[in-house]
């Protein structure tokens, strides 16, 4: 896919998750197939420029391009000087968010709260476009700060006319927060008039749902999200599935052990022994949620204290797992547990 002068491997994209998005998820979502990654929020607040959080969320080394950095904030001078920042540290797009339904950004009146304050909207993407002429600036938002109130449409005019290249919709409402389902109706009325392109997003958590968005949208990409957290697999099967029309088998267990301590040390290496052991457990947990036994042992894996505890843990894991099955294999009714239509099955190592 051609995307603002870039050249991706496909139109899977990985949505900004705060806490989540970081340097090792991003990489590791592109070698398993995601065309473009987005970071996770960095402030605007010039103030924090110094703080460790900030000087590792603009830590792009050894990244695959495009590097998309996304910003939050309210003020539009803040917000060009942080896309100035952002750029000078190796972005090469700048992405801004009007789509976060978090209260306590909501509060200062950033993410999707802007939504109710049109003209701050159109001074925001104004400034930031003018901070940095040389990169492309997208912007992500939602249909609107609430049902009664979806105003996406005049947003993509004066995202439009400020001179933003790309926009990402999460087909949510403010108030809908991450409830009900995603307005594909919403999304398809605004890329049917939109001159940029446009990226579906929400509720796409399977091939079946990324063919069904993009066929029912018209987008010309789809962004995935919380289907990914311990599943960063799930780009390379949907991009199977969107080409062959075939599934993927579910991959090793063996595969997926040494995926999961390859980002262990990444994680290790990034934050430091302390941090990361602390960041790890999420992820750990987010991998083998579903999986046989994994209730009790996420239990007894959130207790230990060192890196080489931790290790040990998922080692003894995913080695008891790959006694009874060569695949991965979801229980029944768990929220990871595949959902296929009928059809062929691919092994990956065919």
């Amino acid at each position: 896919m051609e995307f603002l002068g870039f050249s991706l491997r496909n139109n899977l994209f990985v949505a900004p998750m705060a806490g989540v998005t970081d340097r090792p998820f991003r990489q590791l979502c592109k070698r398993m197939g995601a065309g473009l990654a987005v970071s996770e929020m960095v402030t605007s607040n010039s103030l924090l420029y110094g703080s460790v959080k900030t000087r590792r969320r603009a830590d792009h080394a050894g990244e695959v391009a495009p590097i998309s950095v996304q910003i939050a904030g309210a003020d539009p001078l803040m917000m060009a000087d942080a896309a100035r920042y952002n750029v000078d540290h190796g972005a090469q797009i700048i992405d801004i968010n009007m789509g976060c339904p978090a209260k306590k950004i909501c509060r200062v009146m950033a993410g999707s709260a802007l939504l109710q304050n049109e003209s701050l909207v159109g001074q925001i993407l104004e400034a930031v476009v003018n901070a940095v002429p040389q990169t492309p600036v997208t912007l992500k938002i939602r249909t609107g700060w609430d049902t009664a109130n979806r105003n996406a449409l005049n947003i993509l005019k004066i995202a439009e006319q400020s001179g933003i290249r790309a926009l990402a919709m999460h087909g949510r409402t403010r108030a809908c927060g991450y409830t009900g389902h995603a307005e594909y109706d919403t999304i398809r009325a605004v890329k049917a008039v939109a001159r940029i392109p446009l990226i579906a997003n929400g509720d796409i958590v399977s091939p079946e749902t990324a063919k069904y968005v993009l066929d029912t949208t018209g987008a010309d990409a789809v962004m995935i999200g919380r289907a990914a957290q311990g599943r960063p697999w799930l780009f390379r099967e949907i991009e199977y599935f969107l080409k062959t029309g075939s599934h993927l088998l579910p991959p090793r267990v063996g595969e997926i052990h040494q995926v999961l301590l390859g980002h262990l040390e990444d994680l290790y290496q990034f934050y430091g022994t302390e941090t990361g052991l602390r960041i790890a457990r999420k992820h750990i947990s987010w991998y083998t949620r579903g999986l046989v036994g994994s209730a009790a042992f996420r239990y007894r894996m959130n207790q230990l204290q060192t890196i080489a505890l931790q290790r040990q843990a998922v080692d003894d894991f995913f080695l008891a797992l790959a006694e009874h099955n060569e695949h991965l294999s979801y229980v029944a009714g768990s929220p990871d547990a595949a959902v296929r239509a009928d059809g062929p099955c691919e092994d990956l190592a065919a």
